[in-house]
């Protein structure tokens, strides 16, 4: 299969499925004559898996390994629970950040006459500027 037919049986653009085989996701495919990759099937399993984990919010070091354990020929679905469990508590902390952040710039905006503020009296301009 060519790039351009696996780009479309994934929906990855054809620059992702180069990245992502430059970075060792995707395994180096065969070569025709011509120098085309020629992908096989499991290319688009695997590529949905990437894509799937990427979904997620698995970055690419956290794919690779996912993708490691998953080929491993030992049984280690411990180290997959234990990668899921981090990456869920780093989205945890991601949102408790992010909830700060809309709070505090909730209060500003609040605090903030709008067209009867001058801009030097501005609450969101003073504390960005503070």
């Amino acid at each position: 299969m060519t790039i351009g037919a696996l780009a479309e049986a994934t929906g990855a653009s054809v620059d992702t499925l180069r990245f992502y085989e430059k970075r060792g996701l995707l395994p180096r495919p065969r070569r025709t004559a011509g120098g085309f990759r020629d992908y096989d099937a499991g290319a688009v399993a695997r590529m949905r898996a990437i894509l799937r984990a990427k979904a997620l919010g698995f970055t690419l070091e956290e794919v690779r390994t996912l993708l490691h354990l998953a080929d491993a020929p030992a049984d280690d679905a411990e180290a997959v629970r234990q990668t899921a469990a981090d990456r869920l508590a780093e989205t945890e902390r991601a949102l408790a950040d992010l909830a700060r952040q809309r709070d505090a710039l909730a209060r500003l905006v609040e605090a903030c006459d709008g067209p009867e503020t001058h801009r030097h009296d501005c609450p969101i301009l003073e504390e960005i500027l503070a």
